[in-house]
């Protein structure tokens, strides 16, 4: 299910104002689903293997001392409401100073 979610986000356009966004992208030992380094943001969407926090703790904390935000969301958020998911990231694009809930 998570490709499913991550295909239907790739397909959505995001109107970023002039951000650049970049799929699957290597950053340190870890690979993020999406990247926009203009505004220093990367969004995962995650599975029920992330349920059992450690390793996303360990990830969140690589990507963090990067100097990048990491935003996360449900397979079944994107499935379900994927506009309210993209009205959500373009928040964060826009606003440096948002910081994840999650």
């Amino acid at each position: 299910m998570a490709r499913t979610a991550r295909t239907q986000a790739r397909s959505y356009q995001i109107p970023a104002s002039g951000s650049y966004r970049q799929i699957r992208v290597p950053v340190g030992k870890f690979i993020a689903d999406f990247v926009c380094a203009e505004a220093r943001l990367i969004v995962e969407i995650d599975g029920s293997q992330h349920a059992g926090p450690n390793y996303d703790r360990e990830r969140d904390a690589e990507l963090k001392a990067r100097g990048f935000r990491v935003l996360r969301f449900w397979n079944d958020d994107v499935l379900r409401d994927l506009n309210a998911v993209c009205d959500i990231i373009i928040a964060y694009v826009r606003d440096e100073s948002l910081q994840p809930w999650r």
